[in-house]
């Protein structure tokens, strides 16, 4: 039996409980009262069988009022230890599941904010989303059974001691069954293992494609798609469907089979425990006692066999957890920019996408209040820079430096604050757009915001809308335009005193004219309280010649090297550029 047997289940349930200790302990405790209980009461049934109802059916002994009141004392006293013992196992037992489960999740969030965007790009969102929904569920379904299966261990021990006590041939016959409950468990366990594991992952493949589906719904519409998604998804359901009907009919087998061999068991019992009360070997109480006792072991074996049957399935979704708990997280760098002007310096910077080259010995500056246009054609390596800025590529060779600091050795959140990366495809909240622009920033206060919007030129468009700021945009910000959607996250990258704001064809959906005013209205930059602030740099990715004729300053980038250097007049020299420049004013004169 390969992962599944007893070592490994051991295993996985230490692992969990190891920061829970104190409410699983106290469950343990429960049932540890509830198992001594439950075989108390068969001993007082059996005791009352042969010292009051049998003497009373035969006339040779009549009861007073304080001994009935006796014996009901005793069977009310263990009914109480059984039921505390039961609400004591339940509820913590419960704490215990709910505890580890918010341990795993707290850990997915830790890993899914820390870890970096190489991670991200080989795991699917769908796949992140089921770990933290069903694995986690899975993962902690084992503990539910955990205390009762070792009740009945504990009630299987007393109940051998009782058993033996009143008769070794009845305890014999009744624990006979036990090995066959093993050795049809190991099989089990064997048979169940991979179609678990083939479960789980099915999960996070339907979570993939409806996430896909649902993300991309505006593409599924427009490109005709619906038939093929809507097909796309029955598949992996179906595959899913099939993996589940799999493993519910070897827990259908296992679990009737279970259900079956106690209640056989207590048949044997009472057939040769007949015959043993008739040769005078045992007593009829004594018969009673056992036969109760193997009735009340029938149900914790049922609950045994959920905790065995839950291992397999448990054991993959905890181990598709570690896949992402386990990962390497970088450490959090510490370093800081001095205050002042600093220069934005990329010397020798080599990057791709897995193990593909897209930048080769990148080198250029920008000067601190200058804006630089960065141009080449598509595939030229544009957007991989721009990802390099934002931390979300780590780059093979070269580095990234402002103001003399390397950007790896800054703190993510520093360097969120420094670099400001303004996207084409604008990401909004479905909040408010003061909540969009702001986004709990320090100093991020009305009046910075209404200056930012100022800046943008999103003041006026704001302003009309029903609630102003305060007016909450539909998800993503559809209930906007594009032009309007870009605007926002512009005024978004501009909050406080950012060194460099790049954009990455962050204006693509602002008329000329209006970014023109953006522009300039970044030169002579103010602070939310009037004074005159050093601007910050920019860089811009350029598609439009209106917004390379802005810059100051032209980087031209051929096959993901940096092809020239200057104002666009001058690099008007270079054939490459000049038909590229060509093309971009042929575009707008169409457009």
């Amino acid at each position: 039996m390969s992962g599944t047997g007893f070592v490994p289940a051991v295993r996985l349930v230490a692992e969990l409980v190891r920061p829970h200790p104190a409410p699983f302990s106290v469950s343990v405790f429960g049932a540890a009262v509830y198992a001594g209980g439950t075989v108390a009461a068969t001993i007082v049934l059996g005791r009352i069988v042969d010292r009051v109802v049998l003497p009373v059916l035969d006339g040779d002994a009549e009861l007073s009022g304080s001994s009935i009141a006796g014996w009901a004392a005793l069977v009310l006293v263990v009914a109480v230890l059984r039921i505390a013992g039961v609400i004591a196992r339940r509820y913590f037992a419960g704490m215990t599941s709910e505890r580890a489960s918010r341990h795993f999740r707290r850990g997915l969030a830790r890993s899914y904010v820390d870890l970096p965007m190489s991670f991200h790009r080989r795991r699917a969102a769908g796949d992140l989303l089921a770990h933290v929904d069903a694995d986690t569920e899975v993962a902690v379904d084992v503990l539910h059974p955990v205390p009762f299966s070792l009740a009945v261990v504990m009630m299987a021990v007393f109940a051998a001691i009782s058993m033996l006590l009143v008769d070794p041939l009845l305890a014999l016959v009744a624990f006979a069954v036990f090995p066959l409950l093993i050795g049809f468990n190991r099989i089990y366990t064997h048979r169940i293992e991979e179609p678990s594991i083939l479960q789980q992952d099915g999960i996070g493949r339907v979570a993939t494609v409806a996430h896909e589906s649902l993300d991309g719904a505006l593409v599924v519409k427009l490109l005709g798609r619906t038939d093929a998604e809507v097909e796309r998804f029955a598949a992996e359901a179906d595959a899913l469907r099939g993996h589940r009907i799999r493993v519910g009919d070897l827990r259908a087998i296992f679990e009737s089979v279970l259900d079956a061999l106690p209640n056989l068991g207590i048949a044997a019992v009472i057939v040769i425990g007949a015959w043993r009360v008739d040769q005078g070997a045992a007593t009829v109480g004594g018969l009673v006692q056992v036969a109760s006792l193997f009735a009340v072991l029938a149900f914790p074996m049922r609950v045994l066999g959920f905790f065995l049957e839950s291992v397999p399935t448990s054991l993959a979704a905890k181990r598709r957890l570690e896949s992402v708990l386990h990962e390497p997280v970088p450490d959090r760098p510490s370093a800081s920019v001095p205050g002042g002007e600093a220069r934005l310096e990329v010397r020798g910077l080599c990057a791709g996408y897995d193990r593909v080259s897209v930048l080769d010995d990148v080198s250029f500056d920008v000067r601190p209040g200058e804006i630089v246009a960065l141009v080449g054609a598509t595939g030229s390596g544009k957007s991989t820079i721009v990802s390099a800025l934002a931390g979300l590529l780590e780059p093979t060779a070269g580095s990234i430096r402002l103001g003399g600091v390397d950007l790896a050795t800054l703190d993510p959140a520093d360097r969120a604050d420094l670099v400001r990366i303004a996207f084409q495809e604008s990401f909004l909240f479905a909040d408010s757009v003061a909540s969009n622009v702001g986004l709990d920033r320090p100093g991020a206060d009305d009046t910075e915001i209404g200056r930012v919007l100022t800046v943008a030129r999103a003041d006026e468009f704001v302003a009309a809308l029903p609630d102003g700021a305060a007016t909450v945009v539909g998800e993503r910000g559809l209930t906007l335009s594009g032009g309007q959607r870009q605007r926002l996250a512009l005024a978004r990258a501009f909050v406080g005193e950012p060194r460099v704001v790049v954009l990455d064809d962050a204006t693509s959906a602002v008329d000329a004219a209006i970014e023109s005013e953006i522009l300039d209205a970044l030169r002579s930059v103010r602070s939310s309280d009037g004074t005159t602030v050093a601007p910050p740099s920019m860089l811009v990715v350029a598609h439009r010649l209106s917004t390379i004729r802005l810059a100051d300053r032209v980087v031209f980038l051929r096959q993901g090297r940096v092809a020239g250097s200057g104002s666009h007049t001058e690099l008007l020299a270079d054939p490459d550029y000049l038909a590229l420049a060509t093309a971009y004013e042929q575009t707008e004169r169409e457009a």
